[in-house]
């Protein structure tokens, strides 16, 4: 009865102080994912700020599995010439990473929708203008328009969250993270925006 009893305190124990040493590596390991962005050094100089709704531990190990790509997307992003780059698709490192400029005004609300991507992620940044921008979880959206490979985009529905976007901050999209440009934020008469896409490889 007594060995009975030590082993199975023995086996709870064992669950205990695994479990324990699960949620302490976790946590380790999201502070160590968070010091690492906070230092910015992966930015290469970059002066404009991530929003602060980009998701660390993927944009971790996304850059970490092709840091050459994002480095050349980030220089791009600081060149200072991006005002007078006429609206067009530009390669930056061939279908490694390219860039998409546009220039129109704004949307409304309800001709605007959620799309996503399964090969690439996207920079979104504002050059000149003010959006909203949506933001929902792919697993938690519903599909509206099937993915169509050739275009890399799907049309969902969804319950998102709305940021503003603006000249001083980016956002990056990653595939599971279904996201509504274009939408008119104020009065401004023209939104110019770059989109930066960056092949995904991990």
């Amino acid at each position: 009865m007594k060995l009975t009893f030590c082993m199975s305190f023995l086996f709870l124990s064992a669950i205990f102080f695994s479990s324990c040493s699960g949620d302490s590596s976790k946590k380790s390991n999201d502070e160590t994912t968070s010091q690492w962005f906070e230092t910015g050094e992966w930015s290469k100089g970059l002066k404009l700020k991530p929003h602060e709704s980009v998701d660390q531990e993927e944009f971790k190990k996304q850059y970490q599995a092709n840091q050459e790509g994002w480095d050349k997307a980030f220089a791009y992003l600081k060149s200072g010439e991006l005002a007078g780059i006429a609206p067009g698709r530009y390669e930056i490192d061939g279908e490694n990473v390219f860039a998409i400029i546009t220039e129109g005004p704004a949307k409304e609300f309800d001709s605007t929708r959620f799309e996503a991507h399964l090969n690439y992620i996207d920079i979104h940044y504002v050059i000149e203008g003010k959006e909203k921008i949506g933001k929902a979880p792919v697993a938690s959206a519903n599909i509206i328009q099937e993915y169509d490979s050739a275009k890399d985009i799907a049309f969902y529905t969804a319950d998102g969250k709305y940021y503003e976007s603006s000249p001083e901050i980016y956002f990056i999209m990653f595939t599971g993270d279904a996201h509504r440009p274009g939408i008119k934020a104020d009065d401004s008469a023209v939104l110019k925006k770059l989109v930066i896409k960056v092949k995904k490889v991990a």
